[in-house]
């Protein structure tokens, strides 16, 4: 039976717009209607958890795509814990990213592609999206899913490794320690980098947002230490829990990630979900003397600068 589920795609979106909410871009709206999510998840009946109770997935009673249109998580391999990611969660991080038509665009953890072709809309034709997946299988099926879309290209390998050129917008699907590389050296003046920096499987992390300052910033510095190339600006917007990375990975830096915050979860104030995170910056490199009382966390080739405290 073919179902319509237009309308139930639209309501979708919207309802993604009032649920995240999408304050600075209303183009994610416009995507997230335009994309049809069954294409990339096969043929139901489909494995689904909810928000509220993830812990209690269901198997949708037939195969209606209406079912893929709510703010559910879908399964994609329930043996390995592999799902299709939260839509108000990614709508939220395409909003705070502010993803403009043209900018090019690394995706790490491409999956089935269906947030590729999110990126897609987003950007337009005159944009592109370099999406790299790991697992072999998920990249065959996702360079399937996008084979209609001439500005996507799907590459089935290490996203820590794949060198995908100069970009504006880096998005990693998949839990770090610290980030590539590659990924600092690659960003323009003014790119921004998205990624989930995690401790341990499944442990609480926060979600990094990093820019590279623009040639416009550099010019209106002062003090010679904020123009250094290997300073990025950064903060935490929000916490995280979600499938590990392939790779990039330090057990010793998960552990201290973890005592950083698990501190910054025992001074929250009482009722916050998430703590704020106390950082300004990450540096590429080694902190170097002097500068240990400026650390909140340190990983192989990086670390975050820890916010200066306001005067009482």
């Amino acid at each position: 039976m073919t179902h319509d589920v237009s309308a139930h795609r639209t309501w979708y979106a919207r309802d993604l717009g009032l649920r995240v909410p999408i304050r600075r871009n209303l183009a994610i709206i416009e995507a997230f209607a335009a994309v049809p999510r069954e294409r990339f998840l096969g043929k139901g009946p489909w494995r689904i958890m909810s928000e509220v109770r993830p812990d209690l997935p269901f198997l949708t009673p037939d195969d209606n795509p209406a079912w893929l249109y709510h703010d559910v998580l879908v399964s994609i391999d329930a043996a390995r814990g592999l799902n299709n990611g939260m839509p108000s969660f990614w709508a939220g991080n395409f909003d705070a990213l502010d993803v403009k038509r043209g900018q090019r665009v690394l995706q790490v953890g491409a999956g089935v592609g269906y947030y590729t072709a999110i990126l897609a809309e987003l950007v337009g034709p005159e944009g592109h999206v370099t999406a790299v997946e790991y697992d072999q299988e998920l990249a065959a099926r996702a360079r399937d899913n996008l084979s209609d879309r001439g500005n996507v290209e799907v590459i089935a390998g290490d996203g820590c490794a794949h060198d995908a050129g100069p970009v504006d917008l880096i998005v990693v699907f998949a839990g770090s320690t610290q980030p590539a590389p590659l990924w600092l050296e690659r960003l323009t003046p003014g790119g921004q980098l998205l990624m989930p920096l995690t401790p341990n499987r499944w442990s609480i992390g926060l979600l990094l947002l990093a820019r590279r300052p623009s040639k416009c910033d550099e010019a209106t510095i002062v003090l010679p230490e904020f123009r250094d190339s290997n300073r990025f600006e950064a903060r935490s917007i929000g916490g995280v829990r979600i499938f590990p990375c392939v790779g990039n990975r330090d057990e010793a830096a998960a552990q201290r990630l973890e005592q950083a915050i698990d501190q910054a979860l025992r001074n929250a104030p009482r009722g916050r979900l998430y703590p704020e995170i106390p950082i300004c910056a990450l540096h590429c490199g080694e902190p170097g003397p002097g500068r240990a009382d400026r650390v909140w966390y340190a990983a192989p080739g990086f670390w975050l600068e820890r916010k200066a405290e306001s005067a009482s």
